[in-house]
């Protein structure tokens, strides 16, 4: 799945598990741990699978049930 070209930089699009990766979903965010996303190996950029946004919406609209919830500090800038 992974292995192709990177569309902002050309780089090459690895495949690479990362501990936590935040997703927001309209109000809410979801957090993943130890998912397998793509990370192009040049820039940065992050490249996800269909299978993976769709449990994140499913996970945050109900559909599946999270596994634990954390409290997240919210604040506003000075």
């Amino acid at each position: 799945m992974y292995g192709y070209k990177c569309e902002y930089c050309r780089g090459t699009v690895q495949a690479r598990v990362v501990k936590r990766e935040a997703f927001k979903h309209k109000t809410q965010f979801v957090i993943l741990e130890d998912v397998t996303i793509g990370i192009c190996d040049t820039c940065g950029n992050r490249y996800y699978s269909a299978d993976l946004v769709r449990s994140v919406h499913d996970i945050a609209t109900g559909a599946r049930a999270a596994e634990k919830t954390e409290v997240v500090l919210v604040g506003h800038a000075a």
